[in-house]
């Protein structure tokens, strides 16, 4: 299965196992996952979001360096 994640940075596509989770998804990218925020279908959902099918996520930016 195919996730994509879009971010301002760039896009990102992992090929990962049915049943993983948006967690699972992203800790296979050089991003680290507490900063940031998944969004599908313009809500946020839970990292602990189950994914079962080729799919295309939007990660926010919630921190900064200061």
């Amino acid at each position: 299965m195919r996730v994509k994640f879009s971010s301002p940075d760039g896009v990102v596509e992992v090929e990962c196992e049915s049943g993983t989770t948006v967690l699972g998804a992203i800790k296979l990218t050089p991003i680290h996952p507490s900063t940031v925020l998944a969004v599908h279908d313009g809500a946020v959902i839970p990292q602990n979001t189950i994914i079962h099918e080729d799919v295309e996520i939007e990660l926010i930016i919630v921190s900064s360096g200061g």
